[in-house]
C-alpha cells in the first residue's frame, strides 16, 4: 500500500513537472519570440532620464548608457536620438551625459524610463531622412508584404531585412549611405511586422519560415528589373538571407550577403531571450524543449543553409564579442571556414544588431569596400 502511494505521488509529481514544463515552454516561446512592434529587446536594461539641457541628456550610468556611438532612445510615448558620451560634461557619479541629437516625438522629462535601441529613425524614409521612396506591396505566401522602395541608378538592388526587437525602420540607418552609391533599396516588412500578415502560430521562427518572405522580395526585385540582389540582414534577417541564398529558386540572382549579428545558433538565442524575459533558471531546460516542440526548431544551429561550404557568393559578416543574444564565436567559426569568400568586420562594445550604431563611419566604410565591386 505504501509502495502504491509512493508511486502515485511520484507520478503526480512527474505530471506536475510535465505540465509546468509545457506551460513554461509556451510562456517562454511567447515571451521570447512573439513579435512586439517597437519594443527593444529584453536584455537591454531600462534607463532613467535625470535631466536634459541644450544638446545634452543625463541618463542612469550603466554599461549600456556608456556605449560609444549613436542610438535611438525610446520610451512609452517618446523617441529621441542620442550621440556619444560627453566626457567633460558635469554630472553626478551615478549618471552619464550623452549628446542629445534630437527629440522626434514626446518629451524626455526627468524620471522618464527609456531604453537604448539600434532603431534610430522612426516613420518612413521621406519623413525621417528626406529620401524619396515608394510604398509597395510584395506578393508573398501569407499575403502582401509592405515595403519601402528607394530608387537608384544601379541594376543591382539591396534588399534589407531587420531583426529581433526592431521593424523595417531599423535599416533606414544605412539608407543615406546606399543612396550615395546610387543603389536601389527594397526595405521589407515580413510576417509578424506591423501591416504584414501574422504567422499562423503568432511567433517568430528565427528565420526558419520567414525566409520565404525574403524569397518573395527577390522575385519582386527581379520582376521590376534587378539583374542581381545583395541581401543585407540584421539578426534573424541575416538568417533569412542565408536561407534565401541557399534555397530560393532565384538564388542565382543573389550576388552578395551582408550578415549583421547573424543568429546562427538558435538554441543559444532562444535561451538568452527566455532568460531575459525572466524564465527561472531551473525551468530553462524544460522550457527550451517545450519551445522547440512548439516552433519545430529542434536543431541548435541553422541547418545546412548555414554551412559555409554551401556559400557561393561574397559575404560580409559584421559582428562583435559583446553580443549576448547571437554568439560571437559561432560567427567567427563561420568566417574561419570560408576565408576565400567571407570577410569579417569586428565591432566591439556593441549589443545585438547595433554594429552600425557603435561606429557608423567604420561600418559604412566596410560596407563600401564590400559592395562597390559587386555593383
Amino acid at each position: 500500500m505504501r509502495l502504491r502511494t509512493t508511486a502515485v505521488a511520484a507520478a503526480t509529481t512527474l505530471l506536475s513537472v510535465g505540465v509546468a514544463a509545457v506551460a513554461a515552454g509556451r510562456y517562454a516561446t511567447s515571451a521570447a519570440l512573439k513579435p512586439v512592434p517597437n519594443r527593444p529587446l529584453p536584455n537591454e536594461a531600462p534607463l532613467t532620464v535625470h535631466a536634459t539641457a541644450a544638446g545634452q541628456i543625463t541618463l542612469t550610468r550603466s554599461l549600456a548608457s556608456l556605449r560609444p556611438g549613436t542610438y535611438g532612445l525610446t520610451g512609452r510615448s517618446c523617441h529621441a536620438v542620442v550621440g556619444p558620451v560627453i566626457e567633460d560634461a558635469p554630472h553626478p557619479a551615478d549618471c552619464v551625459v550623452r549628446r542629445l541629437e534630437r527629440v522626434i516625438h514626446g518629451e524626455l522629462a526627468p524620471g522618464t524610463r527609456v531604453r537604448l535601441t539600434p532603431q534610430v529613425y522612426i516613420g518612413n524614409p521621406r519623413d525621417a531622412l528626406g529620401i524619396d521612396h515608394a510604398d509597395v506591396d510584395v506578393p508573398a505566401e501569407l499575403g502582401p508584404l509592405p515595403a519601402w522602395f528607394v530608387p537608384g541608378e544601379r541594376s543591382t538592388w539591396v534588399i534589407t531585412t531587420h531583426g529581433l526587437g526592431t521593424t523595417r525602420e531599423h535599416p533606414m540607418v544605412v539608407m543615406p549611405f546606399l543612396r550615395q552609391l546610387r543603389v536601389p533599396v527594397l526595405d521589407l516588412a515580413y510576417r509578424g511586422d506591423p501591416g504584414a500578415p501574422r504567422p499562423e502560430d503568432g511567433i517568430s521562427h528565427l528565420g526558419d519560415t520567414e525566409w520565404r518572405d525574403l524569397d518573395a522580395a527577390i522575385r519582386y526585385a527581379v520582376a521590376y528589373g534587378a539583374t542581381g540582389v545583395v541581401l543585407h540582414g540584421w539578426s534573424i534577417g541575416a538568417s533569412m538571407a542565408l536561407h534565401a541564398a541557399a534555397n530560393s529558386a532565384l538564388r542565382h540572382r543573389v550576388t552578395g550577403l551582408v550578415l549583421d549579428s547573424p543568429v546562427l545558433d538558435r538554441q543559444a538565442t532562444l535561451r538568452a531571450l527566455a532568460a531575459a524575459r525572466g524564465i527561472p533558471a531551473p525551468l530553462l531546460p524544460l522550457a527550451l524543449r517545450a519551445a522547440e516542440g512548439r516552433t519545430g526548431l529542434h536543431d541548435g544551429r541553422l541547418p545546412e543553409v548555414a554551412d559555409p561550404e554551401r556559400l557561393s557568393v561574397p559575404t560580409l559578416v559584421v559582428h562583435g564579442p559583446d553580443d549576448t543574444l547571437a554568439p560571437w564565436h559561432v560567427s567567427r567559426e563561420f568566417v574561419d571556414r570560408r576565408r576565400d569568400l567571407v570577410t569579417l568586420h569586428t565591432v566591439r562594445r556593441a549589443p545585438h544588431a547595433a554594429m552600425w550604431n557603435a561606429d557608423p563611419e567604420a561600418y559604412e566604410e566596410a560596407l563600401r569596400r564590400f559592395l562597390v565591386p559587386l555593383l
